[in-house]
C-alpha cells in the first residue's frame, strides 16, 4: 500500500554529540536496564556461564517494573486454557498480533512464572495455599497473580533484585545513561557491522563527564518506555525513550510505535497536592484490578457510561475504556471521572489495594467514602525496537526485550497484565539464542563523537513544550490537524542546540520517539486499537498492517508498509 505523504519533522542524529570515551571495559554481555526484563536476562545469561554486566539509568529499583499493580496473566486454573488467553490477547490487539508471538507467550508463560517463583517471589494465596486468581479488563477467565494485593511489580523487582545481588558474576551499573550503540566494522560507511559494545555516561566515573566505553559480544535492550512523551503519564521519569532512540540512531528497524496505550485510570492528583515543581511527572496508577474486583466508573451525576459500550462494560479492553472516559471528557469539559469502590467495603480496600489506598489518602480522598477522581494517561507503549521471537533486532548482536521491544505479542493494544509475563517469556529466548552463538568480541569502528544531521543534543528547556504538544495532539485523540500542529512544534524544537549533559541526551531521546510516533500516527488512516484517529474514526482493513520506520544516513525519518495478509 502507497503511504500518504508525511508531515515536516526535524533531522534526527545518527549518534549523540558525546566527549569521547574515557574509560573502557569489557564483558561478555551487556543488559541495559533494570526491571523484569532486564534482570531476568541476566540471571538466565548466568545460567549460561556468561559475565553480565547490568547498566541502569538510576537505581536498580527505578523502573517501571515496581510500578506494576496488576499482575501477571498466566494459565494456571485447569478450566482455562492457553487458547483461551491467546484468544484474549489477540482480540484485545486488534488484528496486529503475531499469533506465533502470541502462542509462545501463552504456553512458555506458566513455566516461566513457576521459574520467578521459585527465585523468591511470593504472591498472594488462599486460605488452602492455592495461588489466588483474578480478572482484568479484556480477560474472560481468572488468570491474574498478584502479590502484595496491588503491589505485584514491587514483589518482582524485590526477587529479581535479591537474585542478582546474590550472584557476584553479575556487575550492577547504576547512575548510567546509554548514549550510543558500538558496531564493529562492516562493508563501509553506509553498512557497519554488528553490534559490539556501547557508549554510557556513569555519575562520578571515568572522565570528568563520565562518558566510558562497555565492550561486549552482544547488547540487550531492555530499557522500558517511553511515557515522558507526553505530560501525564504513570511512567517514571527515567521513561524518556532511551532504548528505542539508540537503537534507531544505530539502524534499527521500529514499528508499531503508534500504538501507545493510555491506561483509563490514573488518579487525577489535584495541584495543590502536587510537589512544588513536579507538575504530571508521574500519575498514581488505579489498578483495572480494582474494576475486576467491582468497582465502577461514573460521571460526575453516578452514572454508569460504559454499560451498554463493550459487553464487559468497565473490564472491556484498554483502548475501549479510555475512549469511553475521553468521550464523557469531552462532552462535559470535565478533566476527570470517578471510579466507584465504596460498595466495596474499607477492610476489603486496604487489604486488597492497600498502595492506590496509599495513594488516593494522600490526595485527601477515602475510597471507602468518596469517589476516586479518574483520568487517561499515557502508560505503555505498545510497539518499539523490532524483534523476532528470539528477541533479535535488525541489527546483529542487539537484542531487546520488555516494553522497549516490539515482539508481536501486543498488536495495537497490550490485553492488560501481559507485560510481565512478556519480559519473562522473551528474555528467556534472548538468553538461550545468545548462548547458542555468541562470537568473539570485536572492537568498535569508532568510538568518538560524531553528530549526525540533525544537531546531535536539544536543549532540555524544551521538553515541556514538547510533552504539551504530544498530550493535546498525539494523545487519547489524534486527527491530521493535532498531528500536523505536533509534527510543527518536534520540528521548531529539533532546530535548537544544547550542551551534552544527561538533561540534553533524554531531550534528545524524546524528540526522536516523539518525531517517530507522530509519523506513524499521521499514516496510520484508521482507528485501531489504542490508536484512535478522530478523522478516521473506524478500522480498516486496508491498514492491517504494519509501519516500519527508520533514521536514514542524513538523519531522515523514513517508514515503510508491511501488510497482513
Amino acid at each position: 500500500m502507497e503511504l500518504p505523504p508525511t508531515v515536516e519533522l526535524p533531522a534526527l542524529p545518527r549518534l549523540l554529540a558525546a566527549p569521547a570515551p574515557g574509560w573502557v571495559e569489557t564483558t561478555d554481555v551487556i543488559v541495559v536496564g533494570s526491571g523484569v526484563a532486564g534482570l531476568t536476562a541476566a540471571l538466565h545469561l548466568r545460567e549460561a556461564g556468561l559475565h553480565v554486566t547490568v547498566v541502569t539509568k538510576v537505581n536498580i529499583d527505578d523502573g517501571s517494573t515496581r510500578w506494576a499493580q496488576g499482575g501477571i496473566a498466566a494459565v494456571l486454573d485447569p478450566a482455562d486454557s492457553p487458547a483461551a488467553h491467546a484468544r484474549d490477547t489477540e482480540i484485545a490487539g486488534v488484528g496486529l498480533c503475531d499469533p506465533a508471538a502470541v502462542r509462545l507467550l501463552v504456553e512458555e508463560g506458566p513455566l516461566r512464572l513457576r521459574e520467578l517463583m521459585r527465585i523468591g517471589a511470593e504472591f498472594d494465596r488462599n486460605p488452602d495455599g492455592s495461588l489466588m486468581l483474578t480478572r482484568e479488563g479484556g480477560h474472560r477467565a481468572d488468570r491474574i497473580v498478584h502479590a502484595g494485593g496491588d503491589a505485584t511489580g514491587a514483589e518482582v523487582q524485590r526477587a529479581l533484585h535479591a537474585a542478582v545481588r546474590r550472584d557476584p558474576w553479575i556487575r550492577l551499573v547504576e547512575h548510567a545513561l546509554v548514549l550510543d550503540l558500538l558496531r564493529a566494522p562492516g562493508d563501509g560507511p553506509d553498512s557497519p557491522g554488528p553490534a559490539c559494545g556501547i557508549t554510557l555516561h556513569v555519575l562520578g566515573e571515568g572522565s570528568e563527564d563520565g562518558v566510558g566505553a562497555l565492550l561486549a559480544r552482544a547488547v540487550v535492550l531492555a530499557t522500558g518506555g517511553m511515557g515522558q512523551v507526553f505530560s501525564a503519564t504513570t511512567n517514571p521519569a527515567v521513561s524518556t525513550g532511551d532504548g528505542v532512540a539508540l537503537a534507531m540512531r544505530a539502524g534499527a528497524a521500529v514499528t508499531d510505535i503508534e500504538f501507545v496505550q493510555f491506561h483509563p485510570t490514573a488518579l487525577i492528583v489535584p495541584e495543590q497536592a502536587r510537589v512544588p515543581g513536579a507538575g504530571l511527572a508521574q500519575q498514581p496508577l488505579v489498578s483495572e484490578a480494582l474494576r475486576g474486583e467491582g468497582a465502577h466508573l461514573v460521571d460526575a451525576d453516578g452514572k454508569r457510561f460504559m454499560l451498554g459500550q463493550h459487553e464487559l462494560a468497565e473490564l472491556a479492553p484498554r483502548d475501549v475504556v479510555a475512549k469511553g472516559i475521553h468521550r464523557v471528557l469531552l462532552a462535559s469539559g470535565a478533566d476527570h471521572v470517578y471510579l466507584d469502590a465504596r460498595h466495596l467495603g474499607g477492610n476489603f480496600l486496604a487489604g486488597r489495594f492497600p498502595t492506590i489506598v496509599a495513594s488516593c489518602l494522600a490526595i485527601g480522598v477515602d475510597p471507602a467514602t468518596d469517589l476516586i477522581p479518574v483520568a487517561p494517561a499515557a502508560h505503555y507503549a505498545s510497539g518499539g525496537v523490532r524483534t523476532d521471537l528470539r528477541g533479535r533486532t535488525s541489527i546483529p548482536g542487539l537484542y531487546a526485550c520488555g516494553e522497549v521491544a516490539c515482539t508481536g505479542v501486543h498488536g495495537a493494544n497490550r490485553l492488560a497484565s501481559n507485560s510481565l509475563l512478556e519480559g519473562l517469556v522473551f528474555s528467556r529466548r534472548i538468553a538461550e539464542d545468545v548462548a547458542a552463538g555468541l562470537p568473539a568480541q570485536a572492537q568498535p569502528a569508532q568510538t568518538g563523537a560524531w553528530v549526525g544531521g540533525g544537531g546531535g543534543v536539544l536543549p532540555a528547556e524544551g521538553v515541556p513544550t514538547l510533552q504539551r504538544a504530544m498530550t493535546r495532539g498525539a494523545g487519547v485523540l489524534r486527527s491530521a490537524a493535532t498531528l500536523a500542529a505536533t509534527a510543527a512544534t518536534l520540528t521548531e524544537l529539533g532546530q535548537g542546540q544544547g550542551r551534552p549533559g544527561t538533561a540534553g541526551w533524554e531531550a534528545t531521546n524524546l524528540v526522536t520517539v516523539a518525531s517517530t510516533l507522530v509519523a506513524a500516527a499521521y499514516a496510520r488512516q484508521e482507528t485501531r486499537g489504542c490508536h484512535w484517529r478522530e478523522d478516521f474514526p473506524v478500522a480498516d482493513e486496508r491498514w492491517r498492517g504494519h509501519l516500519v520506520a527508520a533514521v536514514g544516513a542524513r538523519g531522515e525519518l523514513t517508514e515503510r508498509w508491511e501488510g497482513l495478509s
